[in-house]
């Protein structure tokens, strides 16, 4: 899969109507959280994408039986091992981390190599580790691993150390079986941590806060097993929704929950993107005019970090210069590099900061995907471009969006995956 590319032949309006896929995010730590009980887990609106595929690979290697058909997965961890997960398997996927929690819960103790996954920035566990003994955890010394024990884990009120989606997410699958109540601050509020929230409440856990950042967890002796429906990807809708903007066309996004992105809309509107909300779907229609503006990341409700680079593709075509802000993480802006090669004349002002002065005429290039939501970004602009864009490394856009060419191209996009 590594060798495959997209030819993207730019300048195709979309037009008609796009299903949106179940959440990774979401599906991730869900996925994790299913070895919090020894019963049967069934699970809907799984995307089939490259990271479901390595987080299974792990399960079974620790024991756990799954099957799973491109959209339903059923997990049974009655006999969950306690083995060290090795660094082969986690050298893929940095959400590998989220087995801290759950194999604590479960086995008293977990021993996980340092997980890898993409390319931006350095992250530091400590955020979990804080988390994690603030619960009763204890840290074994080790270098080379992540080890941690405990004897008896025990409810606790505490302040996260930063407002980190998979740290939040570890403390919250450890104070579920935690001795006691709970309290969490500065926990984030991520739609996929709320679904983690609802998901274990559906298994019989006490949370409460659920969206805010201060949840409170009673802890409970035990956790049956459950059905439960993933909650659709935000992150791929407002994907889509750009995409339709950025090709001037009309299409209606479906199965989306147009509450996880209240900060991207405003954004559009600002912009001058012009689209109708419905319950459950928006439709994206031709925009007269589009205006340059200032974007800047941060937790959520805030303007999320994994829609930066394709709402700056659409920024390209927006008149007058923007300013880009990515406050989370270093290395986000290095797609800037590859819109370079496709005329755009960005102004990189530190690893942070950028200026993007439109509108940009985006000419066909060979350009390369530098992490999951770049390579969202630069297949946008590619959208645009004239000409045909070639785009190597789309194995991260794999790892992210399910089948996102086949998408795309059923509303009219003309994008071919070759070897």
């Amino acid at each position: 899969m590594h060798s495959h590319r997209f030819l993207v032949t730019g300048g195709q309006k979309l037009e008609g109507q796009v299903r949106v896929s179940g959440s990774k995010n979401a599906a991730l730590p869900i996925i994790a959280a299913s070895l919090l009980t020894d019963e049967t887990v069934t699970l809907t609106n799984v995307p089939d994408i490259a990271d479901i595929a390595t987080i299974e690979h792990i399960l079974h290697f620790l024991g756990v039986k799954t099957e799973f058909d491109g959209k339903k997965m059923v997990i049974n961890a009655q006999a969950v091992a306690n083995l060290e997960i090795e660094h082969e398997l986690v050298s893929k996927l940095r959400a590998s981390i989220l087995f801290l929690g759950p194999l604590l819960a479960r086995n008293k103790e977990v021993r996980l190599a340092f997980p890898g996954g993409c390319v931006i920035g350095k992250r530091p566990i400590d955020a979990h580790l804080f988390a994690l003994k603030e619960l009763g955890a204890e840290v074994v010394e080790d270098h080379d691993i992540i080890h941690l024990r405990t004897d008896k884990l025990i409810g606790s009120k505490f302040t996260m150390s930063e407002a980190s989606v998979t740290a939040t997410e570890n403390a919250i699958m450890t104070a579920v079986l935690a001795e006691g109540e709970s309290v969490i601050r500065l926990a984030a509020s991520e739609p996929h941590v709320q679904d983690l929230c609802n998901f274990l409440n559906s298994m019989g856990a006490k949370i409460d806060g659920i969206g805010t950042h201060k949840l409170k967890i009673k802890g409970v002796k035990k956790l049956h097993g459950t059905e439960y429906r993933i909650t659709s990807d935000y992150l791929e809708a407002g994907t889509l929704v750009i995409a339709t903007a950025i090709t001037g066309g009309t299409v209606d996004i479906l199965d989306i929950n147009p509450n996880h992105l209240d900060i991207f809309w405003q954004k559009l509107r600002e912009v001058g993107v012009i689209f109708e909300l419905g319950e459950d779907m928006v439709r994206v229609l031709p925009s007269k005019h589009l205006k340059a503006i200032r974007l800047q990341t941060a937790v959520f409700p805030s303007f999320p970090t994994d829609l930066q680079a394709p709402f700056t593709a659409l920024l390209t075509q927006a008149e007058g210069t923007s300013f880009i802000f990515e406050t989370l993480f270093d290395g986000r802006l290095n797609y800037l590099y590859e819109l370079e090669k496709m005329g755009l004349k960005p102004k990189i002002l530190n690893p942070y900061q950028a200026e993007v002065t439109g509108p940009t005429e985006l000419m066909g290039a060979n350009i390369a995907s530098c992490d999951i939501r770049a390579g969202a970004g630069v297949l946008l602009a590619a959208l645009a471009a004239e000409g045909q864009t070639e785009i190597s490394n789309i194995y991260y856009i794999d790892r992210g969006y399910e089948e996102l060419d086949k998408k795309l191209n059923s509303i009219g996009a003309k994008i071919e995956r070759v070897k």
